[in-house]
C-alpha cells in the first residue's frame, strides 16, 4: 500500500527562521502520534543566505521524501531560486508566499503549481514580539491536519528559558496562522492517530553516528571541523564526556588521525569523523593503521564532490576512494548505514568490527542522511561492544611475537609498555615480533594474515538489508546502499502494490565482498537495477568487479545534490520488466 503521507518545504533568507520552524513542527508532529522526516538545504555560504526546510510527515516511518512537495511555504523569495529543482512542484501542489515579498519567482512555477498569499509579515506585525516563522507555523499546521495542542506543548518546552512572554508571542503567532488557512486552498491531510505506542525518537543522522560508536565502545575522538560531519562532534564532545571519554579538537585532518592512531594503539577504542576532502587528507595514515593493525573507526559524511564541490550538498560519491585509495594492498572494512536510524546500527558495528579484528574501519553516510532529523521508533538495544584479542602475561625467555600469524589471523594485542609485551608498531613490513623486515617471506605471511582476518570473520546477517528474499517472490531485484535505500525501498512498495514481485538488496558491508552471501540473495533473480547517486555508476562498477550480476543488470544512477524519488526507481522497475515480457 502507498505511504499515507504529506510532504512540505518551509523556504526563506537566512535569519527567518526556516530550520527553527521545521524542527518545532518535526517535534509536535511527533507529539501528534506520527513519524515524520526533515531535511535541509542551504547555500555554501558560511552565514546567511538560503534556506528550505524540507518535511515529510506520515501515519508510519518513513525512510526518504516523495517524489513532488504538496506545499511549498515561502516567508520570503530570497535566492529561493537556487532551490527550485530540489523543490519538485505539480498542478496540485500549493505554493503560499508573502504578497509583502513580490510575486514567486519564475524557476517555481514550471510544474503550475497553485498560488496562494498569507500576509505573514503584516500578521506578525499586529502581535507584539510576533514573528512571520511563527505564523507560518500555525497555517501549515491547520492545512495538514496537526493539533494545534502539540504546537502549543512544543513552543512551551522550546521556549520555556526565554520565559512566558516569548511562548505567548509565539503562540499568538501561531494561533493567528491556523486562523489565516480557512481562506488557503486545501491541501492533502494526516488523520489524527493514537498516541504513539512506545517511544519515539527524534534524532539526526549524525547524532545516531555519535550515540553509536559511544555504544561501540569509543572513549576517545579527534576530529577537524568540516561540513557536514561536524554535528557529529558537536554531539560526541559533551555526550563522550558523561561516559569519561575525551574529545580534542586537532589542529587539522592529518592530525586528528594520526592522534586516534596514538589512543588506539595505546588501548582505548578511537574514532575520527569527517568528510572527502578530510579522507583524502587521511590516507597515508590510514595506510599505518592497516600495516600497525591497529583499530580504529572513520567516519565519512560524504558531500559533493570533487575537490570542494557543494560541502552543503550530499552524493554517494566517495564510494572509491573508500574501498580503493589506499596505496599497496591495504585489507580494511568499508561498512555503510542506509538510513538515519542505521547510522546508530552501522557506527557501533563498524566499532565491533575494528576492535575485534584490529584493522581500520570507514563508515559511510551522507549529508542527506546526517543532517536529517527523523521521528522514529526507538532503536534496539545492541548487544555488541567492541573488544581486542588481548595479549596474555609475559612468559620468562620467551619474545613476543605482535603480529603472530595465526589461523584467524588476528594476533593477541598488548598494550605499550607492559613488562615483557612491548613491541614495535609503525608502517614498515616486519616478521612477526614486529622488527622491520625486507624479506619477501614476512610481507607475503604477514599480508595473508591482514587479509584472512577480514575475509574469514563471520558478519551474519548483518552484511546486507534484504527485503522479499524468498525465492519465488519475483525474478528481478533493486541492488543500492546508503541513502540511495530509503527511496528505494518506497519503490518497491508501490511495485509490491501494483501487483509486481520484487527483491531488494541494501548492501551495508562493501568491503570485504561477499560473494556467495550475494550469490544467495541472488538466487532466482534475472534482472536487476543498481540505485546510485554517484555521477559515474561507482557502486555498479564495483558490484561488476566482484560479484556474478544478473545477465539483464542496468545502472540508475547519477551525481548530486538531487536525491532520488520513489517513482524514479518505479518507472526504472516498470521498464526493465516490461523489456521481458
Amino acid at each position: 500500500m502507498a505511504i499515507n503521507s504529506v510532504s512540505l518545504v518551509i523556504a526563506g533568507s537566512g535569519g527567518a527562521g526556516v530550520v527553527t520552524a521545521g524542527s518545532l513542527l518535526l517535534d509536535a508532529a511527533a507529539k501528534a502520534g506520527w513519524y515524520a522526516l526533515m531535511s535541509r538545504s542551504s547555500g555554501p555560504q558560511i552565514r546567511g543566505g538560503e534556506a528550505a526546510a524540507m518535511l515529510r510527515f506520515a501515519t508510519e516511518p518513513i525512510m526518504s521524501h516523495d517524489d513532488s512537495f504538496h506545499l511549498l511555504m515561502a516567508i520570503d523569495w530570497d535566492n529561493i531560486g537556487r532551490f527550485s529543482a530540489e523543490i519538485p512542484l505539480v498542478a496540485d501542489s500549493l505554493i503560499v508566499g508573502d504578497p509583502a515579498h513580490g510575486p514567486a519567482p519564475a524557476a517555481l512555477l514550471a510544474g503550475s503549481p497553485r498560488q496562494a498569499a498569507l500576509a505573514m509579515t503584516d500578521i506578525a506585525a499586529k502581535i507584539e514580539n510576533g514573528r512571520p516563522n511563527m505564523v507560518a507555523l500555525g497555517a501549515i499546521a491547520a492545512l495538514i491536519g496537526l493539533p494545534a495542542e502539540a504546537m502549543q506543548a512544543v513552543v512551551e518546552d522550546n521556549l520555556k528559558r526565554k520565559g512566558q512572554a516569548a511562548i505567548d508571542a509565539s503562540m499568538a503567532a501561531f494561533h493567528a496562522g491556523f486562523a489565516a488557512a480557512a481562506d488557503l486552498p486545501a491541501i492533502p491531510m494526516l488523520p489524527a492517530v493514537a498516541a504513539a505506542s512506545g517511544p519515539r525518537w527524534s534524532i539526526t543522522g549524525n547524532e545516531a553516528t555519535g550515540l553509536g560508536v559511544i555504544r561501540g565502545g569509543v572513549r576517545f575522538v579527534a576530529a577537524y571541523p568540516i561540513t557536514p560531519a561536524t554535528e557529529v562532534l558537536e554531539w560526541l564532545a559533551p555526550s563522550l564526556a558523561k561516559v569519561g571519554g575525551m574529545l580534542v579538537q586537532a589542529e587539522d585532518e592529518l592530525a586528528s588521525i594520526n592522534q586516534i592512531i596514538g589512543a588506539s594503539y595505546g588501548g582505548v577504542p578511537a574514532m575520527t569523523a569527517t568528510s572527502g576532502p578530510g579522507l583524502s587528507l587521511m590516507i597515508e595514515s590510514l595506510g599505518l593503521a592497516v600495516a600497525a593493525e591497529v583499530p580504529l573507526v572513520v567516519v565519512d559524511v560524504m558531500r559533493v564532490g570533487p575537490s570542494t564541490g557543494i560541502a552543503t550538498k550530499s552524493e554517494q560519491s566517495d564510494l572509491n576512494i573508500a574501498v580503493y585509495g589506499l596505496h599497496g594492498d591495504a585489507p580494511h572494512i568499508v561498512v555503510a548505514a542506509n538510513s538515519v536510524a542505521d547510522c546508530l546500527f552501522t557506527t557501533q558495528w563498524a566499532v565491533h568490527l575494528a576492535e575485534a579484528m584490529q584493522a581500520p574501519a570507514l563508515v559511510l553516510t551522507d549529508q542527506a542522511m546526517g543532517q536529517a532529523r527523523a521521528i522514529l521508533p526507538k532503536p534496539a538495544e545492541l548487544a555488541f561492544i567492541g573488544q581486542r584479542l588481548t595479549a596474555p602475561a609475559a612468559v620468562e625467555g620467551e619474545r613476543y611475537k605482535r603480529y603472530a600469524v595465526t589461523g584467524s589471523g588476528v594476533s593477541p594485542m598488548a598494550i605499550p609498555g607492559t613488562p615483557g609485551l612491548t613491541h614495535t608498531a609503525d608502517g614498515l613490513e616486519h616478521n612477526e615480533f614486529g622488527t622491520p623486515s625486507s624479506q619477501a617471506s614476512d610481507h607475503q605471511a604477514q599480508m595473508d594474515k591482514r587479509s584472512r582476518k577480514l575475509t574469514q570473520y563471520n558478519y551474519g546477517d548483518h552484511w546486507a538489508d534484504i527485503e522479499d528474499a524468498e525465492v519465488g517472490a519475483g525474478d528481478t531485484a533493486i541492488i543500492t546502499w546508503g541513502s540511495s535505500t530509503g527511496p528505494a525501498r518506497e519503490a518497491l512498495q508501490r511495485y509490491s502494490a501494483a501487483g509486481g514481485k520484487a527483491r531488494l538488496i541494501s548492501l551495508r558491508l562493501i568491503a570485504p565482498v561477499q560473494p556467495e552471501k550475494m550469490a544467495a540473495a541472488l538466487k532466482g533473480i534475472k534482472r536487476a537495477v543498481v540505485v546510485e547517486q554517484s555521477h559515474s555508476g561507482q557502486f555498479y562498477r564495483m558490484l561488476r568487479a566482484f560479484y556474478d550480476l544478473p545477465a539483464k543488470t542496468i545502472s540508475l544512477h547519477h551525481g548530486g545534490p538531487l536525491a532520488f524519488g520513489p517513482n524514479q526507481i518505479l518507472e526504472q522497475l516498470n521498464q526493465l520488466n516490461a523489456g521481458s515480457a
